[in-house]
């Protein structure tokens, strides 16, 4: 059977390949170190796919249309946006386990939206240039969540999708070896007065719940709190909680963290190992 083989949470703020210039040097160096390291670590794991869970900026889908989560299992590249400072290529997917999770969703309480062909944006396609891409051969499965756009997620729900993408993994016949990926975040406001301010202690708060493993504290933070103390791009939080359920048990282990107003953003990236 397929296994997965560890996890990360990482951010995917389009600053930085869009602007990399405006971020202090060594706060830029270092987030860029912890994506080499992860993409190193994926290549130590000896992963074969990616599952890539980010979510929609209204660049991909609009009022129309409104996808809690969904899959894609065909055509995959990117990025959409023509400002990201790299070109536009195809992403492998991994069709037959993304089929796969997507039925076993279907058969265990999880109606997906699927997209038989997908242009990536920042959401997940930051994480795959930065980290996969450098891996020849491995290949992405992306998840998008309603983690930006309400209505959002609810914070349960994104565990139990979580746990749910770990047990098809798990169920899946082949010998695909899998890591997990939940990007975004952590504290950032998008279009409001306050946009660039980074809270450090939000932030940290929520590296010390991945380092503890403790994911089920992260799904009982309140919406209205995150909000305040986090920003309405703390809600990515989501993808983190996908991941981290998708998991079997594990301990965080954090690459590295970066409060940088410039990109409005607080990035941390973690490891999330399995347990001994």
């Amino acid at each position: 059977m397929a296994h997965i083989v560890g996890g990360f949470c990482m951010p995917h703020d389009p600053a930085i390949t869009a602007f990399p210039e405006v971020a202090n040097k060594h706060q830029a160096a270092n987030i860029m170190a912890g994506f080499e390291r992860v993409a190193k670590r994926i290549g130590e794991l000896e992963a074969d796919t990616a599952i890539v869970v980010g979510d929609d900026h209204f660049a991909l889908f609009g009022p129309h249309c409104l996808p809690q989560f969904l899959i894609g299992i065909g055509d995959v590249e990117g990025p959409e946006e023509n400002w990201m400072r790299f070109e536009r290529y195809p992403v492998p997917n991994n069709v037959p386990l993304a089929e796969h999770i997507m039925n076993y969703g279907f058969d265990h309480g999880f109606d997906w939206s699927v997209a038989k062909s997908l242009v990536l944006d920042h959401g997940t396609m930051i994480p795959v240039h930065l980290a996969v891409t450098p891996n020849p051969g491995v290949r992405t499965i992306p998840i998008y969540t309603a983690a930006a756009v309400t209505p959002l997620l609810r914070l349960k729900r994104a565990l139990a999708l979580g746990r749910m993408i770990g047990d098809a993994v798990a169920a899946f016949p082949g010998n695909d070896r899998v890591v997990v990926m939940g990007c975004g975040g952590i504290s950032h406001r998008v279009g409001t007065s306050d946009m660039g301010r980074v809270d450090q202690g939000f932030d940290r708060m929520i590296l010390d719940m991945v380092v503890r493993g403790d994911v089920e504290a992260m799904t009982e933070l309140d919406d209205a709190y995150v909000l305040e103390h986090g920003g309405n791009g703390a809600f990515e939080i989501r993808n983190w909680i996908v991941a981290m359920g998708a998991m079997p048990r594990f301990r965080g282990e954090v690459i590295c963290y970066e409060p940088i107003p410039e990109w409005i953003t607080g990035l941390g990236l973690a490891e999330l190992k399995l347990a001994a």
